[in-house]
């Protein structure tokens, strides 16, 4: 199928309501469901053009959108929440996606789409086969679509930008688009706070916040606070689900690096020979390692990264154990109302 781009100066603009983008989003996800054939050699093709994107969590991040992103109510409510109508403006909005994690764009998209805006999208070359498939479907189930999303290499003409990238790209971000309403995301990362007293449940979905994407994701846990004599042991055992990453190479090559780093100069580790437990005040810490600092008091740590703009959530506090890596439709990055921001240009 010819990429809009290409297509879309011979189609006559039609205005989609949002009755109807929402019935289009309940098709989506029902092609989602029903994980037929194409979609699942898409798949396929995807964790072949980056070895980060394995079966198991490119599934997992279809899960998590077809079950918080796309559910009827759920959209409604969204909908709801913020009054969105057919009465809005439509402007052009230009969206640079990320490729850390399978489909981290998809809010992003959902955003726009829903609001009624047009939007560009610059995909990243490390996630560039999921969403254009996905958007090659919407185009042939309605053509109407067709005028509502763009995907192209390069974002010109646009009416408004959301970036995401690291703290260099944003700089250049901030520099392009600094004469537009903007959205620009930098580097975040999590952490948890641990009280010493949590069960083998919840430091397993602990285990879950930290591994989940090889720990790509700006919800990943790279941090941890424990208190004074904290006993690790459990902890490293709740690793354990996660001893398959040794036989993943590119996972492997960054565990064998940092522990040689750590053997060379002599520093202080604990490890369950799959991930690396080390003291270090850093909020960000390398794939394969687990960060920790001791603390006295929990309440200070807190009061410390209330307002810390590396930060994205707090696991154990603001957030449960267990769904760092399970946003909602409300759960927008950096803290930034997407909506919002789009339903005031």
């Amino acid at each position: 199928m010819m990429e809009m781009r290409n297509l879309s100066h011979k189609i006559k603009p039609i205005r989609m309501k949002l009755q109807n983008r929402i019935i289009l989003l309940q098709e989506l996800k029902k092609y989602l469901l029903e994980n037929g054939a194409e979609w699942q050699e898409i798949k396929e093709k995807a964790s072949r053009a980056n070895g980060w994107f394995t079966p198991e969590f490119i599934d997992l991040s279809i899960k998590n959108i077809t079950e918080q992103f796309l559910d009827e109510s759920k959209l409604a409510a969204w909908a709801g929440h913020y009054h969105i109508d057919d009465t809005i403006t439509p402007k052009n909005v230009g969206i640079v996606m990320a490729g850390n994690i399978p489909l981290v764009g998809f809010h992003d998209f959902l955003a726009a789409f829903v609001t009624g805006h047009r939007q560009t999208i610059k995909l990243s070359s490390k996630d560039d086969v999921l969403l254009k498939h996905l958007l090659q479907k919407m185009y042939s189930w309605e053509v109407a679509m067709q005028n509502c999303v763009n995907i192209a290499s390069m974002l010109k003409g646009c009416d408004a930008y959301i970036a995401t990238g690291s703290n260099n790209s944003a700089v250049y971000f901030d520099y392009y688009f600094a004469r537009y309403p903007s959205i620009i995301r930098r580097n975040r990362t999590s952490i948890a706070i641990l009280k010493g007293d949590e069960t083998e449940a919840e430091l397993e979905k602990l285990s879950d916040d930290i591994h989940v994407y090889f720990g790509l994701g700006c919800r990943n846990v790279t941090k941890i606070y424990v208190p004074e004599k904290y006993d690790f042991v459990p902890l490293l055992k709740s690793f354990h689900r996660y001893k398959y990453f040794a036989d993943h190479n590119k996972y492997r090559n960054n565990f064998d690096y940092n522990l040689s780093l750590h053997i060379m100069n002599n520093r202080f580790y604990m490890t369950n020979e799959t991930a690396l437990l080390v003291e270090n005040e850093s909020l960000f810490s390398p794939i394969s390692q687990l960060n920790y600092s001791f603390y006295t008091d929990p309440e200070t740590v807190m009061a410390s990264l209330k307002d810390n703009k590396d930060v994205q959530c707090i696991v154990g506090m603001d957030v449960p154990f267990g769904k760092a890596q399970m946003p909602g439709l409300m759960d927008y990055a950096d803290g930034v109302d997407t909506v919002q921001f789009l339903l005031t240009l």
